[in-house]
């Protein structure tokens, strides 16, 4: 109950800390003066290492290639994203699939575009122990310590929790405890400092902080890894102007073979470098992210948010 309560309370923070930003920015149209407001869920943090930094790279390949301006923000929780969106806070967003299928249901969100790395726009959950740790597989999670990221994350928390339920356990009764975290990296931390047995984060996250120092992989070894599952994707805002969503689609569609465009600045989830990106995804390639959804029952996510807050 009492992560429910911290995550309403941090879409009314959200609310309350852009509020005026929308009031000032009402007809928000790309112009210095109108950015569009671009909305992240905070992945890996909302620091200018994290998620915010990550993105950065390729809006401002868009501003050279367009004129259109944009103003990043991370939200506090995913939650208060899909929020930001559907309470008309956010012109384009970035989602995980899961959240991503959250807003779109509402009818608030369409799909703009998703990355392409080595031609596939998929990634993978995973789950991860300490290389010394007696945890061979799946099956050896139970009764252990367990941290997820987000609970409205794909690939910190339903995947994960897919997986487990898959293998017959009940998270909420068969984990001997367990830390919601809020993001991949947060998750990592608490399995890097002994907090818990388990961590639960995306391969992405995970080799972002293999890069950056933040583990060392031969400390570390995978216990399970996901079907693969769509590339987490940038949405419009529903009630944009259609000349307007065609203008960014065709500019996401292009950028990577813009006039002054460099490699380096096309980059998606994890800050990784990647292909391009591709506007004509089919939105039926969620439907796996909904299923996936649909196994974690209300109930179910409040029982391991009661547990988790039983900490």
């Amino acid at each position: 109950m009492k992560k429910l309560l911290a995550a309403a309370a941090a879409a009314l923070s959200l609310s309350a800390a852009l509020s005026p930003t929308v009031h000032a920015q009402s007809v928000a149209d790309g112009s210095r003066e109108h950015p569009l407001r671009v909305l992240l869920i905070p992945a890996d943090g909302g620091t200018e290492s994290g998620t915010k930094a990550d993105y950065a790279p390729v809006f401002n390949a868009i501003t050279r290639t367009t004129g259109l301006n944009f103003d990043l923000k991370v939200g506090q929780s995913y939650g208060a994203v899909v929020e930001g969106m559907c309470n008309q806070l956010a012109d384009i967003a970035f989602f995980g699939p899961v959240s991503y299928v959250q807003a779109h249901k509402r009818g608030c969100a369409q799909l703009l575009a998703v990355g392409v790395e080595k031609g596939a726009s998929v990634y993978y959950a995973g789950m991860f122990a300490k290389a010394n740790a007696p945890i061979a597989g799946i099956k050896d999670v139970k009764g252990k310590r367990v941290a997820f990221g987000d609970v409205n994350s794909a690939s910190s928390f339903t995947f994960q929790v897919a997986m487990l339920m898959d293998a017959g356990m009940d998270p909420a009764r068969d984990l001997s405890a367990i830390r919601m975290t809020g993001s991949h990296a947060s998750s990592l931390a608490a399995l890097v400092q002994d907090q818990v047995d388990v961590a639960s984060l995306s391969f992405d996250s995970y080799e972002k902080a293999v890069k950056q120092g933040a583990v060392d992989p031969k400390t570390m070894k995978v216990i399970a890894r996901s079907m693969a599952i769509p590339y987490p994707p940038l949405a419009l805002n529903s009630k944009l102007p259609e000349p307007l969503k065609a203008k960014l689609k065709d500019a996401f569609q292009t950028v990577n073979k813009a006039p002054g465009v460099t490699p380096d600045m096309i980059r998606g989830y994890g800050g990784s470098k990647i292909d391009g990106y591709d506007t004509k995804f089919s939105e039926d390639e969620f439907n796996v992210a909904a299923e996936k959804l649909g196994l974690l029952t209300d109930e179910l996510k409040g029982r391991i948010l009661a547990k988790a807050a039983e900490r």
